[in-house]
């Protein structure tokens, strides 16, 4: 069992961050937020999918203007991702935004920060400090250390001017496009400060690459205890990002609930389709709100067997396939019948 690191406790809306709360996942809305139709529509998809917080951005007064019926249409709660205009943060918390993503060093002169901070703090909005390694402070930029120490740098400066106008709800994110410079920035930062961690590997890329990159950094880190909340960025429809942070958290024993699919890797043995039958025992299951593992097997020999621990599961033969529940096989059908008999006999155990 996993061991987490203990940091300070805040709240996003109705979802604690930190301390002894479930691990969360977050998304970004990749729609334009003065479009409150399509953004309210991928809110619901990503909420639908299991998204705990949605991330939007808000790039003007427009954007800023459309949080107050966004919120208002919605009850995830919502982060405005903000650079440079403390304004649109002042107006993000007027209009029911639940959490700010600023960098306090970017957003002007101190007395800009002030105003930001003290609103804030009466109306109990948390603000994460999110740097990336892509846009660092010119002087540290320059300094001939390593770059996650750079990260590190930067935080802590960014942290305490916050700290200074005594406030503490403060969530930190340290991302890098290099998995390992996230992975020690991260592991740094995890040592030097009580509060929740924002985990991701920005700029991931696609499908694939990004899914890699993700899960070997957030998963390293998370295994040793490192993370409160945690994004998958990839370049896709971000419903897809949220479907891959809750199966690394469901990898790990981090979160609980849902289908866990498993499948064997194809052999000589293998006498059905099985790259396509596993893909569609996914997507036929994928919504099943059932704690269950449903194998995909690619033969009947050792299919059963070695899926025993699976709690349902199919293993093909040669036109024809068999439905196994523990192991044992309680159902021989024609291929093409497969999917509807193993639907058709975990309907029945939860009867």
């Amino acid at each position: 069992m996993i061991k987490r690191r203990v940091s300070k406790q805040i709240s996003i809306g109705n979802v604690k961050i930190g301390g002894d709360a479930p691990i969360s996942v977050q998304s970004m809305c990749n729609t334009d937020t003065r479009d409150i139709v399509s953004t309210c529509r991928q809110i619901e998809e990503l909420a639908n999918a299991g998204c705990d917080i949605v991330r939007l951005a808000v790039l003007n007064k427009d954007a800023a203007a459309a949080i107050k019926d966004i919120v208002k249409r919605t009850s995830v709660p919502l982060v405005a991702d903000i650079h440079f205009d403390y304004r649109l943060a002042i107006d993000c918390i007027n209009n029911g935004i639940s959490a700010l993503r600023i960098n306090p060093g970017n957003i002007g002169k101190r007395e800009n920060v002030e105003k930001v901070v003290k609103l804030a703090k009466q109306q109990n909005i948390p603000i994460r400090i999110g740097v990336n390694a892509g846009s660092l402070e010119k002087n540290l930029i320059e300094k001939d250390i390593p770059l996650s120490e750079k990260m590190v740098e930067s935080v802590l400066g960014h942290i305490k001017i916050l700290e200074d106008l005594d406030f503490d709800m403060i969530k930190v994110s340290l991302k890098s496009s290099d998995v390992l410079t996230t992975i020690e920035a991260y592991r740094s930062i995890a040592e030097k400060i009580p509060y929740p961690l924002h985990l991701g590997v920005t700029e991931a890329g696609t499908m694939r690459g990004g899914l890699i990159k993700s899960s070997v950094g957030l998963g390293t880190l998370l295994a040793e205890g490192i993370g409160d909340t945690i994004r998958v960025s990839l370049t896709e429809n971000p419903v897809e990002e949220v479907r891959a942070g809750i199966d690394i958290l469901k990898s790990l024993g981090l979160k609980q609930g849902g289908v866990n699919f498993v499948s064997c890797p194809t052999c000589g043995r293998t006498q059905i389709g099985l790259i396509e039958l596993a893909k569609k025992v996914e997507e036929r299951f994928k919504d099943l709100d059932l704690p269950i593992t449903i194998a995909t097997m690619g033969c009947a020999v050792n299919g059963p067997g070695e899926a025993r621990h699976a709690d349902f599961g199919i293993a093909g033969g040669i036109g024809e396939g068999y439905v196994f529940k523990k192991g044992e096989i309680v159902a021989k059908v024609p291929e093409a019948q497969l999917l509807e008999k193993l639907e058709e006999v975990i309907k029945k155990s939860y009867e």
